[in-house]
C-alpha cells in the first residue's frame, strides 16, 4: 500500500474542512482514498490526513496542479506539506 500523509496549516478549520469535503469527488477520481483525518490538539489549526493513494504519478499530478494550488489558497491553507509512505509490513 501506498499512503500520502499532509499537513495542513489552515487559517480556519471550519472554511477548510467545507472545502476540503467538497472536494471529495476530485480526490477519489485522482485514486485518492481518504483514511484519517486529525488535528492537533495544542495547535488546532494544524491539520493531518492520510490517503492511500492508487498510483503515485496520478497522485503528485493531482495535487501540484494549478487548481489544487488555487483550491489550497480558497481554503484558507497557510502552508502545507505531504509525503508520500511505502507500508513496510
Amino acid at each position: 500500500m501506498i499512503a500520502m500523509l499532509c499537513r495542513n496549516r489552515v487559517a480556519d478549520f471550519a472554511k477548510w474542512k467545507a472545502v476540503f469535503d467538497s472536494h471529495a469527488q476530485a480526490q477519489r477520481a485522482a485514486g485518492f482514498h481518504l483514511k484519517s483525518l486529525w488535528r492537533e490538539l495544542n495547535q488546532p489549526d494544524n491539520v493531518f490526513f492520510l490517503f492511500e493513494v492508487e498510483d503515485v504519478a496520478k497522485a503528485r499530478a493531482f495535487i501540484t496542479s494549478p487548481a489544487a494550488t488555487a483550491i489550497g489558497k480558497a481554503s484558507g491553507v497557510v502552508e502545507g506539506e505531504y509525503h508520500f509512505l511505502e507500508s513496510t509490513r
